[in-house]
């Protein structure tokens, strides 16, 4: 039995492991209680958060046009928007009257959001932006309802875009708007219509 249990590739005897585990233990404890600590003591200190953290969504609500895309494509279906179209007279006499669409209502449930972004990136008009923005915590889940009132007010909270890589080409955008303008076209001569010969009739 004895030359079975000390036979090399044998089990070790349970107790003997322990002792090296922990001194082991022990020695990363006092490696650890050297090093400086990182915690933070929140909310005294605030968190160091990357400038495109995903913390809130905030709306500019005069870009806005109340086209419902953000709203149809979220997963969640937790975008509700309201809209009435205005009639805008005509600028000038004579001229054709216009319709566009008024925004009344725009909230967002951050109960139901799982920060997917995917609003964010189908806004054809730059209306929903990314804040860093995190302490919006409510005591009542239903108070997560953000109308547009609370949801401008992230606005200021929103970091600029970042700089474009030196290499990369110019937008469509800005080459459309430093493109000069088109020369007017050169009238045209005009031109003088021969009158025709009458057809010949016929023998009656």
């Amino acid at each position: 039995m004895s030359s079975n249990q000390n036979a090399p590739g044998s089990p070790a005897p349970k107790g003997r492991g322990a002792i090296p585990g922990l001194i082991k233990g022990l020695a990363t404890t006092a490696r650890t209680l050297a090093k400086p600590s990182h915690t933070a003591e929140y909310p005294d200190a605030q968190p160091h958060l990357p400038p495109r953290s995903r913390g809130v969504i905030a709306l500019l609500e005069e870009n806005c046009t109340s086209c419902m895309l953000c709203a149809r494509e979220c997963p969640d279906w937790c975008i509700y928007i309201d809209s009435h179209k205005e009639t805008i007279p005509a600028p000038t006499p004579g001229g054709r009257e216009r319709q566009r669409n008024v925004l009344d209502r725009f909230a967002i449930d951050f109960s139901l959001c799982m920060y997917c972004g995917i609003c964010i990136e189908v806004c054809p008009f730059d209306a929903l932006h990314w804040s860093p923005e995190f302490e919006y915590a409510e005591l009542d889940i239903r108070d997560l309802l953000h109308e547009k009132e609370r949801l401008g007010q992230w606005m200021p909270t929103v970091p600029p875009p970042p700089a474009l890589d030196p290499g990369a080409p110019e937008p469509a955008e800005v080459a459309a708007a430093n493109k000069p303008p088109r020369a007017a076209r050169p009238a045209r001569p005009a031109t003088t219509v021969r009158p025709q010969p009458p057809a010949p009739q016929g023998d009656a």
